[in-house]
């Protein structure tokens, strides 16, 4: 039997700086960080992602990449705000992921750097080499709808070289959740907004 699951790594768009006065949890997304997590809504709808369970921040900025990208899920969607994803470190989230219930098929994270992209090197990082070879399937289909991740390689690359702000990466978990990190995941696709065509675009 297949247990593999799907799992869908959200950094929160850009936030605005302007207001020095703002605390840091309540600053809200840049027009440039709405219009990527608009971008993102747009590929997660042509893609059909609809994961069955989003685990969020309550940080506004990662509220707000919640709010433009929620309505471009397939089905419907149990979504948790949880008070314990903000400022939590790699090992607070790989924990919490553990506790998903095993019935579960895909969960995305929308979090924060630097533990979202701590993650997700650690999640696939020992199974890197192997998983280039296996990334290709979803990779390949981004780049042939012009999407952001042009290859296995590319993704791999990019996604140990930085994981901006909007990004999206997705990787195929062997196992139930309650062994995430036990056995190397797959990274599948790496998105990145700014290199997503949009579909009326020249």
């Amino acid at each position: 039997m297949n247990n593999r699951k799907t799992l869908y790594l959200v950094r929160h768009a850009k936030s605005d700086w302007e207001d020095p006065g703002l605390a840091d949890r309540d600053r809200p997304l840049a027009a440039r960080g709405r219009k990527a997590a608009s971008t993102l809504a747009g590929h997660i709808e042509r893609s059909g992602i609809s994961p069955a369970l989003v685990l969020c921040s309550p940080a506004r900025r990662t509220m707000d990449t919640l709010r433009l990208i929620s309505g471009s899920f397939r089905d419907p969607v149990e979504i948790l705000v949880e008070d314990e994803l903000y400022g939590a470190s790699m090992g607070e989230l790989l924990r919490r992921l553990r506790k998903v219930p095993a019935p579960t098929p895909s969960v995305m994270l929308i979090g924060h750097n630097p533990a979202i992209h701590e993650l997700a090197l650690s999640l696939i990082s020992s199974g890197a080499s192997r998983g280039a070879s296996r990334v290709s399937s979803g990779a390949l289909r981004g780049a042939s709808e012009g999407a952001g991740a042009a290859t296995s390689a590319d993704s791999l690359k990019q996604l140990k070289a930085k994981f901006p702000t909007g990004a999206m990466a997705t990787l195929a978990v062997p196992g139930p959740w309650k062994d995430l990190g036990d056995e190397p995941a797959d990274l599948r696709e790496f998105v990145l907004p700014r290199e997503l065509s949009l579909p009326d675009a020249e």
